[in-house]
């Protein structure tokens, strides 16, 4: 299983950084992990789009999905399709208000919001907490702790288990999600203080007790906001749990 960083910069996109998007990738199959604001373009540099075989949209804000717009003229309106070779719908799973929510935000004006459809473009699938496969990789949902639906990921591929928080404050379910796994991709959006507001984001040090407790093999952080020092949630984390380690664009791992 490989994971390619296309962008973590949290809840907005910095300077030449986009926000949440991941690749993975195992016996030719593309798996899309979020498309949020500034990573349609990163992907395009790692491959054709048109070869993205499913997309998983943990939440709905707009630094994971926002760059389902782009992808949409992609597939609507680019001269050359490549179909019938491909499927005409990208699979793409999500929360129930999906099919709409994205069809609002890509609608224009009242006129295009009255009819708003992109069935013609993804075959959606509401994400919900089961297990379902997505090519190669058996992928489990559970709802975590933020202000939207929302839900963490835990992936498995040929004994290797990556765990994804998502974004989410501290919850019972954090400890489920990554229990033993070999890797975690864990959000720490900011730096601990007692008066970061609850079910919101992970600080670094709550990232770091979350991999020592549930027994993990590596930390991956992401999505560090980018008002926020990111040597700093790095230090927290570490004090933790040593071997953790900041994604970086771009960044490759081999799990």
């Amino acid at each position: 299983m490989r994971l390619t960083i296309l962008g973590c910069s949290g809840s907005i996109p910095g300077p030449n950084a986009a926000a949440s998007g991941y690749l993975l990738e195992a016996e030719g199959y593309r798996l899309g992990l979020e498309l949020g604001t500034g990573t349609f373009a990163q992907l395009q540099t790692v491959l054709d789009p048109f070869d993205l075989d499913a997309l998983v949209l943990s939440h709905l804000h707009a630094d994971h999905c926002a760059d389902v717009n782009s992808l949409t003229v992609l597939r609507r309106y680019h001269p050359a399709p490549p179909y019938p070779a491909r499927p005409r719908q990208l699979p793409l799973y999500a929360p129930a208000e999906a099919p709409s929510r994205l069809a609002h935000a890509y609608a224009a004006d009242a006129a295009e919001r009255a009819g708003a459809d992109l069935s013609d473009v993804y075959e959606f699938h509401e994400l919900r907490e089961e297990t379902v496969q997505i090519g190669p990789f058996d992928v489990t949902a559970v709802a975590v702790y933020h202000p939207t639906p929302a839900f963490g990921l835990r992936i498995a591929y040929g004994g290797t288990i990556l765990a994804y928080t998502g974004d989410t404050g501290q919850c019972r379910v954090l400890g489920e999600l990554a229990d033993g796994v070999d890797v975690l991709l864990s959000e720490a959006s900011w730096t601990d203080a007692a008066d970061r507001p609850p079910g919101v984001h992970l600080s670094g040090k709550e990232a770091g007790e979350l991999a020592k407790e549930a027994g993990v093999s590596r930390l991956l952080l992401t999505h560090v906001a980018p008002w926020t020092d990111r040597n700093a949630v790095l230090a927290e984390a570490k004090a933790v749990f040593p071997d953790a380690e900041l994604v970086t664009q771009g960044a490759v791992y081999d799990l």
